[in-house]
């Protein structure tokens, strides 16, 4: 038995759910044996928190929650740690670059997300957590990158090769993942940290054990430790068969 991981930290979109976004009866089962064993397992998404926990009830965890790719920290469901907010005047400036790229975009605030089709009069008087950008023509995706990174203080991942997250500089899922060990007592060389883009990359990295669904793209296949199979094969079922059981 294989006592040296204590937390199970999962990406939801592209790892923990299927492609028909359920968790699968092998993956749940497995995840219970772990959570048995003592090991925590935290979602770290960039989902909101509203959209997050249905899964979290699912599988019955009480355990912390990393969501919006880590702006936001929970302690447990409903009981907030830590949440990072960003400048208004950032979230006008990307509003400006997507609608002058005409791509579909969205925003998350802390009461709601707001997206192209309904979008808030009033962005001064919100509180900012993620923007995101989605475009399947390439060159247009990487003039907005191009003018991400002219703005300078922020944290530019994705979740899809086709779209990309903007959060406030620094906030990622790694430091949401260290925020976590903090609050159970955990070392990162306890965490195991799954998933398949590249706003999970940062977390992959800096996990005691990071992996990447079969599925995952290819620069974070790439910086994994370890590859598993796809999110509609079970791969984090094999992940704690083979890293926790084993």
């Amino acid at each position: 038995m294989n006592n040296q991981y204590k937390l199970l930290a999962l990406d939801m979109d592209g790892t923990l759910l299927t492609s028909d976004h359920i968790i699968s009866p092998v993956t749940s089962e497995w995840i219970q044996k772990a959570k048995d064993k003592g090991v925590h397992v935290c979602l770290s998404t960039g989902r909101s928190f509203e959209s997050a926990l249905p899964y979290g009830e699912e599988l019955g965890l009480l355990t912390p929650m990393i969501t919006v790719n880590g702006s936001e920290v929970w302690r447990a469901p409903h009981d907030l740690h830590l949440r990072s907010l960003m400048d208004t005047k950032l979230i006008a400036a990307m509003h400006d670059i997507a609608v002058a790229e005409d791509c579909w975009y969205w925003a998350y605030s802390v009461e709601r997300v707001y997206n192209k089709d309904e979008w808030v009069d009033e962005i001064e008087g919100k509180e900012w957590l993620k923007f995101g950008f989605h475009t399947e023509d390439d060159d247009a995706r990487h003039r907005i990158l191009m003018k991400l990174q002219d703005m300078g203080g922020l944290e530019i991942t994705n979740s899809s090769p086709h779209n990309l997250e903007v959060n406030p500089q620094g906030i990622n899922k790694a430091a949401g993942i260290r925020e976590v060990c903090g609050l159970l007592g955990l070392d990162m060389s306890e965490v195991i940290a799954v998933g398949d883009s590249m706003n999970d990359l940062a977390a992959i990295q800096a996990a005691g054990l990071g992996v990447a669904m079969g599925n995952a793209q290819q620069v974070v296949r790439d910086a994994a430790d370890f590859v598993t199979t796809s999110n509609d094969e079970d791969g984090i079922a094999k992940v704690i068969e083979k890293f926790i059981f084993m």
